[in-house]
């Protein structure tokens, strides 16, 4: 009886948790879209001094100054309401987006400290609201910028060739979104600034929407008939693809954020980029790491779990229940708090993994994922259950009670007006950081979406599967088998850094970089103090090589002489083990 009785409490809290929920969406959800229009030049309400289509971060000029436009924001946001537009669940936004398609092709030819459009340019992060270059120091370049613009003048572009023609979408869509895959496909492997403007280095965000992007575009352009770029954006994907799978950290059961930066890698970075590379039609397929995969889902728990103890907000709170999330533990700035967007995040990946479950009538539990399963039914073992079995409709509907308490969290600590800032204290809650920020809102209202079973059109991650053969280039580091004439050789070094220091390797031969420290290979540390590369190297040499420090990307120190070096094998793979000296 007293069983039964647990049971029907837990049953009445679910449903209470689930009113109230229900309550927040339909309150917050106008005020989070008002907030993204007030936010749009020239005519947002808050966007005073923005050209037609910009996309201002935020309001707010002081402590900290975010009126300006970044080229990620603005294309999250503007894919945000191009799904909308799309979906008929507002045609009046027209308007608007063609206004940003306008705006961001003036951006993309305005000269920056990153380069021109034609060197580098591309991968400027933000630019004034008046867009013009904005040249201060920054972290620069950021190069998953023209990946998400690209990304979402596709779905743009797919829709106008429905309902125009594709003469219209090659004339005037297709030289920019052109741009744009062109930079990926050739600087994809190149260093980059996260998508949080802090460590240089390769970054998991980066590299999915990098990978789709491609994939999509290989699309778009064989419906435009502009077959010359197909073949190279293929390539480039399945290489992308490749060095995808290894940010995975088998050992920690988590994707690795970023290949350098000396943290712990766990970070909201990896949540992001399950939501915005989420493709239904692939499943629960981990070679792109879609919201219901083993590792993505293996991941998010580590990710959440890492908030539990460090907030006190979240004091008390069941070690299975949601939290507050910010952006990764060891977050310093403005105090280092939750962030609305990461929360929702959150939320949004696991009701992205329930579309796909109810879809498939079907969720499956590996080794991998059971860490994950396991909070909600500690006795669920691995295996395929059907829709029609009870462990299917526990673990779901424990997994939707578990999402909405991310919202829920939200929801507790969104101001009475419904004001999203960018943050909101760790300590009591209370909003912090830039007021109104764009991204709070789009971030809520998508993952308001997804809880309502709303899924973007896919983008060709199903059935994909890594190749046999990679290749890489330039300072992202890499993972391959080998080609012709080549061999796979791992280098792993033991080597303790600080924040900010990372470790880079240099050679012999050209795909060491030939001793060049400015393109000097940076390695992983998913296995601190190891830190590792893959990289293809020509078989039956002899190869000398080093490891260099480098500090936020610039050149600090060689490791002592003399140099190392070995003799390549003639064919398979090989493994150098070393210590920094």
């Amino acid at each position: 009886m007293r069983g039964f009785l647990l049971s029907a409490l837990a049953v009445c809290a679910s449903v209470v948790a689930q009113t109230s929920v229900d309550s927040y969406v339909a309150t917050e959800s106008p005020i989070a879209k008002q907030g993204i229009l007030n936010n749009i030049g020239p005519n947002g309400s808050k966007s005073q001094g923005a050209k037609a289509g910009v996309v201002i971060a935020s309001p707010s000029t002081t402590n900290p100054d975010y009126l300006f436009t970044w080229t990620r924001d603005s294309s999250l946001v503007f894919k945000a309401l191009i799904d909308q537009f799309i979906s008929g669940a507002d045609t009046t936004l027209l308007g608007q987006i063609q206004n940003f398609v306008t705006s961001e092709q003036i951006l993309q030819q305005v000269s920056n400290p990153s380069g021109t459009v034609s060197t580098g340019g591309l991968g400027e992060p933000h630019y004034n609201i008046d867009e013009t270059a904005f040249t201060a120091a920054w972290g620069r370049p950021q190069r998953d910028g023209p990946a998400l613009r690209a990304t979402a003048m596709i779905e743009y572009a797919n829709w106008l060739i429905k309902n125009t023609s594709v003469s219209n979408v090659v004339s005037n869509l297709w030289p920019i979104i052109k741009l744009d895959l062109d930079y990926v496909a050739a600087d994809w492997n190149q260093t980059t600034f996260d998508l949080w403007e802090e460590v240089s280095s390769s970054s998991f965000f980066t590299t999915a929407v990098q990978h789709r992007s491609l994939r999509e575009g290989a699309a778009l352009a064989t419906t435009l008939g502009q077959t010359s770029v197909v073949s190279n954006y293929i390539t480039q994907a399945g290489n992308i693809l490749c060095f995808l799978q290894s940010y995975w950290n088998p050992t920690g059961g988590y994707i690795t954020a970023n290949t350098g930066g000396g943290r712990s890698g766990k970070d909201a970075n990896t949540a992001l980029a399950s939501i915005h590379t989420f493709d239904p039609a692939a499943g629960c397929d981990a070679t792109t790491f879609q919201p219901c995969s083993d590792k993505a889902l293996s991941s998010l728990k580590v990710y959440v779990d890492a908030f539990r103890s460090i907030y006190t907000i979240n004091s008390g709170i069941a070690s299975n229940a949601a939290v507050a999330t910010g952006r990764y533990p060891e977050d310093s700035y403005m105090g280092g708090n939750p962030w609305y967007l990461a929360t929702a995040a959150v939320a949004e990946q696991l009701y992205d993994a329930l579309i796909v479950w109810k879809a498939q009538g079907s969720l499956n539990v590996t080794s991998i994922s059971l860490p994950f399963f396991q909070q909600f039914l500690p006795s669920v073992a691995v295996g395929t259950y059907a829709s029609s079995t009870s462990t299917f409709t526990t673990l779901t509907a424990a997994v939707k009670t578990f999402a909405d308490g991310f919202i829920a969290t939200n929801a507790k600590y969104t101001p009475s007006g419904g004001g999203l800032a960018e943050q909101y204290s760790r300590s009591n809650g209370a909003p912090v950081s830039a007021v109104d920020l764009t991204w709070s809102y789009a971030a809520t209202i998508t993952a308001f979406e997804a809880r309502a079973g709303f899924a973007s059109p896919g983008w060709g991650a199903a059935g994909l599967t890594v190749p046999t053969t990679c290749q890489t280039s330039g300072g992202g580091g890499g993972t391959g088998t080998g080609g012709s004439g080549t061999v796979a050789v791992t280098f792993n070094v033991m080597a303790t850094t600080f924040f900010g220091e990372n470790i880079y390797i240099t050679g012999s031969v050209d795909s060491l970089q030939d001793w060049s420290t400015d393109t000097a290979l940076i390695l992983n540390p998913a296995n601190y103090p190891i830190w590792s590369i893959t990289v293809n190297v020509p078989a039956s040499s002899d190869i000398q090589y080093k490891y260099i420090r480098k500090v936020n990307g610039v050149f600090e120190s060689w490791e002592s002489d003399p140099n190392n070096e070995f003799t390549s094998p003639s064919g398979g793979s090989f493994i150098v083990n070393d210590v920094w000296r």
